[in-house]
């Protein structure tokens, strides 16, 4: 597969050691230009790129629709035609000035890195106004689902997985990357390229709950977004100010849930 190489290791134990064949997640550069001008530098998982550079755009404010991109496409590398690690987007309106908060490298663990300031990022959000709730069976069942609906975790044990379900718990999207913020992105983007209504899901992660994943949930106005993994004080602080559901340690049969518990039914 394209997001997995081959590795050769050496495997040790108490009794013997062994030469194997080992997959491993492929981490890649990927650049994302805005007519032309680099908007970021992301560490990803090659795949759904598009996506990816969908969701970096709405969350970023460079865009509010899908509507506003003209065409995405690779730019073609020279000395390489295989390597695609730059994408290009064109904006219907070519003429329009955008700016973004982030200019800056970012690697695969936080997307947070080039943030000017953490005002810049508030801009972006509104306060969360859908009244729709889920009912705790069904949040109880949605890491196995996410779990049963990953391709790569179980060979690699060594990506993430974001995935949006509605109130129903049908799985409407899921996509995997290195970066648990790139894995939200490649969500993001996905469903505003298929107009998914975002005000009736659930945002369910596999890692840790961290304030960009709250952010860029945020900004599509999900309002339930849930973990299996710890939150942290900012994510948390920033669900309660913008009226978001977030739930951490969503494990078997019980959860904590931070914020605004109603729409837990």
């Amino acid at each position: 597969m394209h997001d997995l190489k081959l590795f050769q290791r050496v495997k040790l134990d108490r009794e013997q050691h062994k030469h194997i064949e080992d997959e491993l997640v492929v981490e890649e550069p990927l650049e994302v230009r805005v007519n032309g001008d680099s908007l970021s530098v992301t560490m990803r998982t090659p795949g759904d790129d598009f996506d990816l550079a969908t969701g970096m755009l709405w969350t970023e404010g460079v865009i509010h629709s899908s509507d506003e991109i003209g065409t995405i496409a690779y730019c073609p590398d020279e000395q390489d035609p295989d390597l695609k690690n730059v994408i290009n987007v064109s904006l219907v309106d070519t003429s329009r000035k955008w700016e973004s908060s982030r200019r800056l490298w970012a690697n695969s663990s936080c997307g947070l890195c080039g943030k000017a300031t953490l005002e810049a990022i508030r801009q972006t959000c509104k306060p969360i106004t859908s009244t729709a709730t889920a009912a705790r069976e069904l949040l109880y069942s949605l890491p196995l689902r996410l779990w049963e609906a990953q391709s790569n975790f179980e060979r690699t044990g060594g990506i993430n997985a974001a995935s949006l379900f509605d109130l129903q718990g049908n799985l409407m999207i899921l996509r995997e990357d290195i970066g648990r913020h790139n894995a939200v992105d490649k969500v993001l983007g996905a469903g505003l390229s298929a107009n998914v209504t975002f005000g009736e899901g659930v945002m369910m992660v596999s890692g840790r709950l961290g304030f960009e994943i709250a952010q860029k949930s945020a900004v599509a106005g999900i309002p339930i977004i849930a973990s299996i993994s710890a939150p942290s004080s900012l994510a948390i602080e920033l669900a309660e100010e913008l009226q978001m559901t977030a739930i951490g340690f969503l494990r078997g049969r019980a959860m904590n849930i931070y914020t605004h518990p109603e729409r837990v039914s």
